[in-house]
């Protein structure tokens, strides 16, 4: 395939309220949309990397450089025979997994287009629906969190993540628990914890949470390998795992029980793809996390969910749970009867975009053509 031309739209998106983690807050949602033709096709990708490098190093700024003055070059040079051509491609340049990710979304969106299948059966997967809980940011109060939780069950939620951190931890996860004993709960550290919170950490113990996610250091494997006997909670590794080599030390190590999957973190769908399989051939549960996407990205998400390996609900929540309006014409709802999304079943991605909202949001874009 020769991609004739190739569009970043760094857009900028109102959350509907404040997402704060332990680390950070984010009032806005910024991120890159990759537009790609080739054969008269569209194919659209989410690069979503943030306004600021909080959750990791890369920006919305140094991705559009990257994209800018490295990827989108080499692929407008070249003739793409498919996606793992693509990462042969662009293997002499290091880092930069969402930027890579961002632009191999549109490739995949292109591909499945031409083989007229939908990105999950492009991709083997299996499932109609998939399995999702909300993500709820640290809140001003306990009597605050407490009613936000009941009004994500209310809306027909079945899981619910917290984002914690010292001294919002046990006695906020203990008030859930108390007024929600059959909840499906799980915990979100986001690397602010250290080994030597482990006797802290053990007091998790006590509520039956599905999962304690990322409590140590972003670049850890080695202390969560400690801190796993220590618990009776599952560990999850989130920012810890960027390759499928970094998957196979956690599972060798046995630094953790569960692995999230974020395609943005790991280089893309390809490699996202691989960790599901290492995963599942080893017996591990994998869940689709969340980086805010839009309906590109949350579309691409739900495909990939759809794989046999995803048993656990995933942050993939509705549309409506982050914007007032998306950028896709149907946006995705909540099945309020077993807390599911519906996984598109159209050529490609399987949504169309609202160019009229893409516009809105837009605070720069550039066309790339092939010379």
């Amino acid at each position: 395939m020769r991609l004739e031309t190739i569009t970043l739209h760094h857009i900028k998106m109102p959350l509907r309220s404040p997402f704060q983690t332990s680390r950070w807050t984010e009032l806005d949602r910024e991120c890159l949309i990759v537009e790609a033709r080739a054969d008269g096709l569209t194919g659209w990708g989410e690069c979503v990397a943030g306004a600021i490098p909080n959750y990791s190093y890369e920006s919305t700024k140094t991705a559009w450089h990257i994209l800018e003055d490295f990827l989108i070059p080499l692929v407008l040079e070249s003739d793409l025979a498919d996606v793992p051509a693509y990462h042969a491609l662009i293997e002499p340049i290091s880092g930069h997994p969402m930027a890579r990710a961002g632009l191999e979304l549109a490739l995949w969106d292109l591909f499945a287009q031409r083989a007229g299948q939908s990105l999950r059966d492009h991709w083997g997967g299996t499932a109609d629906r998939v399995k999702v809980g909300v993500s709820v940011g640290i809140q001003s109060s306990p009597e605050r969190l407490l009613e936000v939780v009941d009004g994500y069950l209310a809306d027909g939620y079945r899981r619910i993540k917290l984002k914690i951190k010292p001294g919002r931890d046990v006695s906020e996860i203990g008030i859930i628990r108390r007024h929600h004993p059959d909840l499906l709960l799980q915990g979100d550290g986001n690397s602010v914890y250290r080994i030597g919170d482990a006797e802290h950490l053990k007091a998790l113990d006590d509520f039956g949470l599905l999962l304690l996610e990322q409590p140590l250091g972003m670049d850890d494997i080695v202390d969560h390998a400690r801190l796993q006997p220590q618990l009776k909670t599952a560990l999850c590794l989130d920012e810890s795992i960027h390759t499928v080599d970094h998957a196979r030390w956690a599972i060798e190590l046995k630094a953790c029980r569960i692995i999230n999957i974020k395609p943005g973190r790991v280089g893309g769908y390809w490699i996202g793809k691989q960790i599901h399989d290492l995963c599942r051939a080893n017996g591990l549960p994998v869940w689709m996390g969340g980086m805010l996407e839009t309906g590109v990205g949350r579309a691409a998400n739900l495909a990939l969910a759809a794989l046999p390996g995803f048993t656990l609900p995933g942050d993939t929540s509705a549309s409506a749970r982050y914007y007032h309006q998306d950028i896709i014409t149907q946006p995705f709802t909540l099945n309020t009867e077993d807390s599911t999304l519906s996984v598109p079943t159209g050529p490609g991605l399987g949504v169309t975009i609202d160019r009229d909202a893409l516009k809105a949001v837009t605070i720069g874009s550039r066309t790339f053509t092939r010379s």
